[in-house]
């Protein structure tokens, strides 16, 4: 960029990253920034893994630390002090339970059995 006549670099770095969980948790600063999984791989802990204690839509933030440098007309690198931290804008997750169970036969071979229309559920 030019500034004042001035041929200026500036070369910023992620260092650090702070999540925010939206539930009153947060993790960081670490140096993991974390990232998607694929599909076969869901439900694998990660670095940045979040257990929820309960099921919502939970904003999640998450805030980048840099540190970097400056260069003017093409000189040596010259360390700016301290960090910037930028912060994403917040991303919804929503946060499920549901309870998976097998049956044996139908309603129609047993209208007593479980899910059938009219039969309680089982405790949890």
């Amino acid at each position: 960029m030019d500034m004042l006549g001035q041929d200026v670099a500036i070369v910023a770095r992620p260092v650090e990253f702070t999540w925010s969980y939206g539930d009153g948790t947060s993790l960081g600063p670490q140096t993991a920034a974390g990232g998607p999984l694929p599909q076969d791989r869901w439900g694998e802990k990660t670095l940045t893994s979040h257990v929820y204690a309960q099921t919502g839509d939970f904003p999640v933030v998450l805030t980048t630390h840099f540190q970097g440098t400056y260069s003017v007309n093409g000189g040596p690198p010259l360390p700016i002090p301290g960090q910037g931290s930028f912060s994403s804008p917040p991303q919804t997750v929503s946060v499920w339970r549901s309870i998976t169970r097998n049956y044996a036969d139908t309603c129609l071979q047993n209208p007593q059995g479980q899910g059938c229309p009219g039969v309680a559920p089982p405790p949890p």
